[in-house]
């Protein structure tokens, strides 16, 4: 059996959804009325059963997120939602509360959610044999750790191949929280790592002003596919429940067409795609040319290069080129023939803030913009609204997608039979009674009866080989092929959801020890559940959730795999040639009133975020 790959994309909503399965994905992933990390993308139920009906008719899945930490007061409000997302025909659930585990639940599938902070081979052994089908895996992970967890555990890994990247370890950034109250793990995260900061050392000066110093570069391991799926991953996916609709299909259609010309490739004996169908495209998708802040790999292939977006936390897009001129009231930029009226473009003004234009109209290569905004030639200019490219991949034909099908017309007894067979195996049959007669002159008329059944127009269909076999040059009516083909079609849709297979997994309690058995907040224990549950699997000790206990004012924040040292170069490990212009610690974050004391654990080689009146040993370099 070929292990099959998917691509799995965020949906905003039911539209969203429809429009990523048409661009190609394997799976998407949606929110349901409650409970899910991005508090402005919840759905309906109606909506997500819409879904379910729409994905599985192309054998692709539907998974629901319920990935916030819960509260006791909710715990019985989810376990409703959960059945009620079972019974219209969910395929998964993708969680972070251990509370879950605990629940009187459906047999439905679920999977640990990367806010569950999955790093560790033997706390997601740990989660597969709690009866987890499907580990999301933190994405500081490298190519080596990967392998290790999937010969640790044959659990499903996915893991995010494109997309926004938390700076903090997911599940475990507290920043949004202690400065507003405002949860990440309860869904509302405030972003407050995308805000400007000023850079402080131990001595008080301000070594950088002004500066998005926790925004990273979005992520694109797109060309590592072939060795991701080699290291054990099966799920690939794209980030984003808020992004709009150009943003999915040219993200879905991208990878679509790198996955297939691997599976079609070099994985063509060991791997095959997740669902049926094929799209075509009326655009060539490039991930440059929606929402992006440029794009790093972060640590697929170790650290090996910058990977901050200091000067802004927006979207840069496509680099165009340097701007060689101010002529009049327009702008001469290399390559500026590309550019087209209605782009929006954006530059790094002299404050080194990203500043942003709009194009009036392009004319014999100049562009003229809606307020003519003072730059310096040899300003690189990017363009994040590419007008000509929206108005494409908008359109709901930009990407179609079709399930192949062989038609055979034929007759029986009383007259004929359409039969139509489709790529998974599924057969319709449609039955005509009607006299034979032989067509005029007895002539063939089968070249017009194989234009009118290829005609597959709005289905989900295409017939890639018709045959039509008969005794004699029968007649039929036009109007009779086209009917025949019509409920043909309707009727193969009907057996393909009917023969859908969705798995199901029943949760049995386990008590194999948990790897730890001290917890303390960043286990994010926040309900009397998820405290059985730990219990059971032999934890003694657990601290309650950042949320119920905070002290305000001294604790950790955040802790990640950025680190700011390594990105000003007078890193230990990695400049050990800049270590005589080593900084005064402890280095201070500064927004305003908000401060930040940051830790350098170089070990691990973690960075951690604690606030301003936090007391910490400062750990001298290991490296010399």
């Amino acid at each position: 059996m070929k292990k099959k790959i998917e691509i799995l994309a965020p949906a905003k909503d039911l539209i969203h959804g429809m429009a990523a399965i048409n661009a190609g994905a394997d799976a998407v992933y949606i929110g349901a009325p409650q409970f899910g990390a991005r508090s402005n993308a919840h759905n309906s139920l109606e909506d997500v059963a819409a879904l379910v009906q729409y994905a599985h008719l192309y054998y692709a899945q539907v998974f629901v997120v319920i990935n916030t930490i819960l509260y006791d007061n909710e715990l019985e409000t989810c376990r409703q939602m959960i059945w009620e997302l079972y019974e219209i025909g969910v395929d998964a659930l993708i969680v972070q509360d251990m509370a879950i585990m605990e629940m009187d639940l459906p047999p439905i599938v679920l999977h640990a959610s990367t806010q569950a902070n999955n790093r560790d081979p033997h706390k997601i052994k740990f989660l597969k044999d709690a009866g987890m089908k499907r580990v999301v895996l933190a994405r500081e992970l490298n190519l080596h750790q990967i392998k290790e967890i999937a010969e640790t555990s044959d659990v499903e890994l996915e893991f995010f191949v494109t997309g926004a990247l938390c700076v903090s370890f997911s599940g475990n950034c507290y920043m949004s929280v202690a400065n507003g109250e405002r949860s990440a793990n309860r869904g509302s995260c405030a972003q407050n790592c995308r805000l400007p900061y000023n850079l402080i050392d131990g001595n008080g000066e301000t070594l950088i002003k002004n500066s998005h110093l926790l925004s990273i570069k979005d992520f694109d391991v797109s060309d590592q596919i072939p060795n991701l799926v080699e290291a054990g991953i099966c799920s690939f996916k794209i980030e984003g429940r808020l992004k709009d609709i150009v943003y999915v299909k040219n993200n879905v259609s991208y990878l679509r067409q790198k996955l297939d010309a691997f599976l079609e490739g070099d994985g063509y004996d060991k791997y095959t795609k997740a669902s049926s169908g094929t799209c075509t495209y009326t655009f060539d998708s490039a991930l440059n040319k929606t929402f992006n802040r440029g794009y790093t790999d972060y640590f697929v292939n170790e650290r090996h290069q910058s990977i901050g977006s200091w000067e802004s936390p927006k979207s840069k897009g496509q680099y165009i080129g340097k701007l060689v001129k101010t002529i009049g009231n327009a702008y001469e930029i290399e390559n500026g023939e590309f550019l087209n009226n209605g782009d929006g473009l954006c530059f790094i003004n002299e404050n080194n803030e990203a500043d942003g234009i709009y194009v009036n109209k392009v004319e014999n290569g100049l562009a003229y913009p809606n307020v003519l905004k003072e730059i310096k030639p040899g300003t690189f200019i990017y363009r994040n609204n590419d007008a000509a490219f929206i108005k494409v991949v908008e359109r709901e034909d930009s990407a179609v997608r079709k399930i192949s099908t062989t038609l055979l017309l034929t007759e029986n007894e009383n007259g004929f039979e359409l039969i139509a067979t489709d790529e998974d195996g599924n057969v319709s049959t449609v039955q005509l009674a009607h006299p034979k007669e032989r067509t005029k002159n007895n002539e063939s008329i089968e070249a017009t009866f194989k234009t009118n059944l290829a005609k597959t127009g709005f289905t989900p269909y295409k017939a890639d080989e018709i045959n039509i076999l008969f005794s004699e040059n029968w007649f039929l009516p036009i109007s009779k092929i086209n009917e025949m083909r019509r409920t043909v079609y309707e009727q193969l849709s009907e057996i393909r959801l009917k023969n859908y297979h969705r798995e199901e997994h029943q949760l049995v309690k386990t008590d194999h020890p948990f790897p730890e058995t001290k917890l303390d907040f960043m286990y994010n224990v926040s309900n009397k559940l998820a405290r059985k549950f730990y219990e059971r699997h032999g934890v003694t000790e657990i601290e309650k959730a950042f949320e119920l206990q905070w002290d305000p004012g001294k604790s950790r924040v955040m802790t990640t795999k950025y680190c700011i040292k390594y990105e000003l170069e007078r890193c230990p490990k990695y400049h050990r040639e800049n270590m005589d212009k080593k900084v005064k610690e402890p280095l201070v974050l500064k927004q305003g009133e908000l401060e930040y004391k940051l830790k350098f654990n170089c070990k691990p080689c973690e960075m951690e975020i604690w606030e301003k009146d936090a007391e910490f040993e400062i750990e001298e370099d290991h490296f010399h």
